[in-house]
């Protein structure tokens, strides 16, 4: 059953976009008793950790999330963790039995070599905690949980919001759909399962091209408040339309054919969600728990952020505790298995997670799959990545996951770099799993 959390007003106040626009936080200040400090003076430096943790939970001297602020850096803390409290979600609610963690004997200890954009040098794990602004950190092998913290008075209890983590989400969605037949073909055109696309761009769009963002549809997101996608937040969050598929029509020009171009474009999982709405016949958020949030033995509900119209918009909005968070990763990790079940197709998982796209066409670091991140290692491991701060790091050879989440000041904060250099020492400290 789906039911309703928050509410959703008409807020023109939304300009800066859903994926957390850097420019909109910059700017502004919050000071504790012991010190001022300037958030967005601090970005990726030492300060981060520490300063931050002077504010502890919300007081009167940190501001707490609203629909006027939620996407300001002094706010983060709190709005990331209760997003779905600020606006309308649907919810996806859990069943017993949860899958139990286990927990290693003591907590894991490593070193890493600090991204030189951060200064470099060895760093040890608290290093990366005062040098990044991590609300909570989960890394797990199997079914043993190596390391789990969090900062800033967050809690277990509590839901992180994914930003862009959420389309790998609904990529998982769409294998099951089209396991099951409700989708019949990735060479269908988005339009044979939303009408409402009829005679768009998008909607002639074959679903393989939106799962790759090779659409060649006109789409530019690079976070500075007047893109398109802050067009796409306004749209679907600012009250400025009725949700849907019309939200679809504000980008209707074409630039290329389908699968000729990549570039990075939320618009396309929105597309997607249309298109999975249709073809399901009920709404994301019932069909996630049915197919995967209750197998799975989450120990918490998850939400979705909708639109006025009800839909989850799927290129964000996802809110889960850090600990379900892992146990999503690592049934990706498994193949798409979790507690003896084959949740999501192993198939439609490896094919999710091999790069459509090289990194010499994304212009990216990484590599592109269906709506995930291919490293550049090319030896298994992929990322859901969220701005500011979001990721799920996966290395199925090592049946390991690493989960962060991050209030970063900045879509363009340059943290990301020692969050990769985080995960490479990981991965070279615990050994790959024997077949």
């Amino acid at each position: 059953m789906m039911r309703w959390t928050g509410t959703l007003k008409s807020v023109w106040a939304l300009l800066a976009t859903a994926m957390l626009l850097g420019a909109a936080g910059c700017g502004t200040s919050g000071q504790s008793k012991t010190s001022a400090w300037r958030f967005d003076q601090s970005i990726g430096m030492r300060a981060d950790g520490p300063q931050m943790a002077l504010f502890g939970g919300i007081t009167s001297d940190f501001t707490r999330g609203s629909r006027q602020n939620w996407w300001q850096a002094q706010a983060s803390v709190d709005s990331f963790s209760r997003l779905d409290e600020i606006f309308k979600a649907s919810v996806s609610v859990k069943a017993p039995p949860v899958q139990a963690w286990q927990r290693s004997a003591s907590e894991l200890s490593l070193t890493y070599q600090g991204a030189p954009v951060l200064g470099g040098g060895t760093q040890m794990l608290n290093d990366y905690f005062e040098r990044n602004p991590v609300t909570a950190l989960l890394i797990a092998q199997g079914d043993t949980v190596l390391l789990e913290r969090y900062q800033y008075a967050r809690q277990p209890e509590q839901r992180f919001t994914s930003f862009s983590m959420a389309k790998t989400v609904i990529a998982m969605l769409i294998g099951v759909a089209l396991n099951e037949g409700r989708i019949r073909s990735l060479d269908d055109l988005a339009q044979v399962y939303a009408p409402e696309l009829q005679g768009t761009e998008y909607g002639n769009t074959p679903l393989r091209h939106l799962l790759t963002m090779s659409s060649g549809v006109q789409f530019r997101e690079d976070y500075g408040g007047q893109d398109d996608s802050a067009r796409l937040s306004r749209a679907t969050f600012g009250g400025q339309s009725e949700g849907g598929a019309n939200v679809t029509k504000l980008f209707n020009r074409r630039i290329a054919a389908p699968g000729e171009r990549w570039y990075y474009a939320s618009a396309e999982t929105f597309v997607l969600a249309v298109v999975l709405r249709q073809a399901i016949g009920q709404d994301i958020a019932t069909y996630f728990s049915d197919k995967i949030w209750k197998p799975l033995g989450a120990e918490q509900e998850a939400t979705w952020l909708v639109d006025a119209s009800g839909l989850e918009v799927g290129y964000m909005g996802f809110n889960a505790t850090l600990r379900d968070y892992g146990r999503l990763a690592m049934m990706m990790a498994r193949s798409g298995v979790a507690q003896g079940k084959q949740l999501v197709p192993a198939a439609w998982v490896q094919e999710m997670t091999a790069a459509h796209f090289l990194p010499s066409r994304t212009g990216r670091w990484f590599g592109y799959g269906y709506q995930t991140w291919i490293f550049p290692d090319f030896d298994g491991t992929y990322a859901f990545l969220g701005v500011r701060g979001q990721a799920i790091y996966v290395d199925p050879s090592r049946q390991l996951v690493l989960v962060h989440l991050a209030v970063r000041a900045s879509a363009r904060d340059p943290g990301g770099a020692d969050t990769s250099a985080l995960w490479h020492a990981v991965k070279e400290r615990v050994a790959p799993v024997k077949p």
